[in-house]
């Protein structure tokens, strides 16, 4: 059996995918757009260091939950209840839970709540607390990263940046506890509060996670991740003009985002990847795929094709017996594998066959010879 390489690019319009569609336009200041393959889809001076706001309790939360357990019982400082704008109107003295401060720092964005958690996972020490905070900007990655305090509130040398937020949304998603209540509308926590969310695009979206934050320094800012199928889009938008402005663009980012991967056929089980020959005068037999897959391919985005398959078969051929292989790619990702198969059963000619067929080749070269 001999075998050869075929290696075509394949454009994703040939495979049924239109042209990708230009970004919406936002106000926003800063925004950064990830897909689910990583790659950038748009984005607006992502790498600039602008003031967090309270996207900031996302981390608060974070690095508190790695340290303490959720069932453990704070008892909260002057230092927490003095702390202004957003909060649960904690008091001086009062006992409540881990849990229940980590709802309220990411339902209602409470400044009270993430400061007295902050103390208690620091060892009675903010100073410390933020420490662990910026150690674990490091530990992800966060270049333009860097925390003062706990809470999000102005303050010199505390921003990020739309990018880091995105990768910080990202490293949230994996603890179970903010998966869950970063997207719930409401909670009722210790002393019978009912807490309600900042975020205005619960309901209107397929959110898995997300965190408000406003500032007079930061303006309206949010990030925020939605999935659809196995599309997971994540973005921020940072310093957009009011909240009104905040929610339309995040939520047009979002939309386009996802609108920008579809299912196509990276390997379709009705097409012919080769031709192989028999001999004998025998008609070629058709190499498919053993199945069809489908992946979820960005818009626009060529992929590169590689099929291993044979020139000539062997026979006797069995139907579906496997003969070679195809591999598509997206860049340098494999996206999809299947096995080349025989379409059809071919049987080997009788003794008689083959000495026909040989007699009829005989006499086409003399005949050829003589003309």
């Amino acid at each position: 059996m001999r075998r050869a390489f075929l290696v075509a690019l394949v454009a994703a319009a040939a495979l049924g995918a239109p042209a990708a569609a230009a970004p919406p336009a936002v106000q926003a200041q800063a925004y950064f757009v990830r897909g689910s393959d990583g790659a950038t889809l748009a984005a607006r001076a992502p790498d600039a260091r602008r003031p967090l706001a309270s996207i900031t309790k996302l981390m608060t939360v974070l690095v508190a939950l790695e340290r303490v357990r959720l069932d453990e019982v704070v008892t909260v400082s002057p230092r927490a209840a003095r702390i202004g704008e957003s909060t649960i109107s904690l008091r001086p003295g009062e006992r409540i839970s881990v849990r229940d401060l980590a709802i309220a720092a990411l339902v209602p964005s409470a400044n009270d709540a993430a400061t007295a958690l902050a103390a208690y996972a620091g060892g009675g020490s903010i100073p410390r607390f933020v420490m662990l905070m910026n150690r674990k900007a490091r530990q992800l990655g966060l270049r333009n990263t860097h925390f003062a305090n706990p809470h999000g509130l102005d303050q010199k040398g505390h921003y990020s940046s739309a990018r880091d937020t995105v990768a910080l949304l990202d490293a949230a998603l994996r603890n179970p506890f903010i998966r869950t209540w970063s997207t719930r509308t409401r909670a009722t926590i210790a002393g019978g509060r009912t807490v309600e969310s900042t975020d205005g695009l619960l309901g209107r979206l397929p959110l898995v996670a997300a965190k408000t934050g406003h500032t007079s320094g930061a303006g309206w800012s949010q990030v925020a991740a939605v999935q659809q199928g196995d599309v997971r889009i994540t973005a921020a938008v940072l310093g957009s003009p009011g909240e009104d402005e905040r929610d339309a663009d995040l939520e047009a980012l979002l939309r386009w985002g996802l609108a920008q991967y579809r299912g196509v056929r990276a390997v379709d089980r009705a097409r012919t990847y080769a031709l192989a020959a028999t001999g004998y005068g025998l008609p070629p037999v058709r190499v498919v795929a053993a199945r069809t897959i489908v992946r979820t391919i960005r818009v626009g985005q060529p992929l590169v094709e590689r099929v291993v398959a044979p020139t000539a078969l062997a026979l006797p051929v069995a139907a579906g017996a496997p003969v070679g292989e195809v591999r598509v790619y997206d860049g340098r990702r494999l996206v999809a594998r299947a096995p080349l198969v025989a379409e059809r059963a071919a049987a080997a000619p009788t003794l008689s066959g083959k000495v026909r067929w040989y007699a009829r080749r005989t006499v086409h070269h003399l005949l050829r010879l003589v003309s």
